[in-house]
């Protein structure tokens, strides 16, 4: 394809392909004549990525270079699943270094341990080192700080309604070929419906609090 449908089916402008193309997020195209190349849908896909990356995760182009290559560098669609769903391998790097220092003083935070309690309940079988668990951890933590009653074992529901939304998420990638297709799919999936998921639990909340609790008429 020329570069015009490829801006058009990505929805990138042709100054930002050239600017990635230039950058070498992109990798040229097959040359069909002095100012021309023709363009595959790897690259449709690949810039898809870059797209989701840059403007929904909000990451830099250095970051980004480095999930591409760790894309491309696997072939297992589980791994390309992990470290698009990581997606800021810097960030997780530092938080690693963090919580590293605190094993080695034996000062593993309370929210880390308790997550992983959850995860053991739940028989997950997950990396001790996934970005998620310190996630949750710092979530626990918090929690702990304000003397809540909501603790690892009041969120199993909600661990359970996870893993039943997650057999949703892994369904969504079967069907794909290609390490860029796969990778591009598990964005779509982590990504781009983590907001959809949000709004379906607002727009839920929504309805059973004016069940419960309105007083009023007309939705006030």
């Amino acid at each position: 394809m020329k570069i015009s449908e490829l801006s058009r089916r990505s929805g990138v402008s042709i100054p930002a392909i050239k600017y990635y193309l230039r950058d070498g997020l992109l990798p040229p195209g097959r040359a069909t004549a002095a100012n021309q190349a023709s363009y595959s849908d790897d690259h449709l896909h690949r810039l898809r990525l870059i797209r989701v990356l840059t403007g929904v995760r909000k990451l830099s182009v250095s970051s980004v270079r480095e999930i591409l290559g760790a894309i491309t560098e696997e072939g297992d669609l589980h791994q390309i699943f992990g470290i698009v769903t990581e997606a800021r391998p810097a960030a997780l790097q530092e938080k690693l270094e963090q919580v590293a220092e605190a094993e080695a003083a034996e000062q593993e935070p309370r929210g880390l341990v308790d997550a992983r309690r959850l995860v053991s309940e739940m028989g997950w079988d997950v990396s001790d080192h996934t970005a998620a668990i310190y996630a949750l951890g710092d979530v626990l933590d918090a929690l702990g700080t304000l003397s809540s009653d909501i603790d690892w074992q009041a969120l199993l529901p909600y661990a359970e309604l996870a893993d039943r939304t997650s057999e949703l998420d892994i369904k969504q990638m079967h069907g794909t070929h290609g390490l860029l297709e796969q990778a591009e799919r598990a964005v779509l999936v982590s990504v781009l419906l983590e907001p959809a998921l949000l709004a379906l639990r607002r727009l839920a909340q929504e309805d059973k609090s004016a069940a419960l609790f309105s007083r009023g008429s007309d939705g006030d």
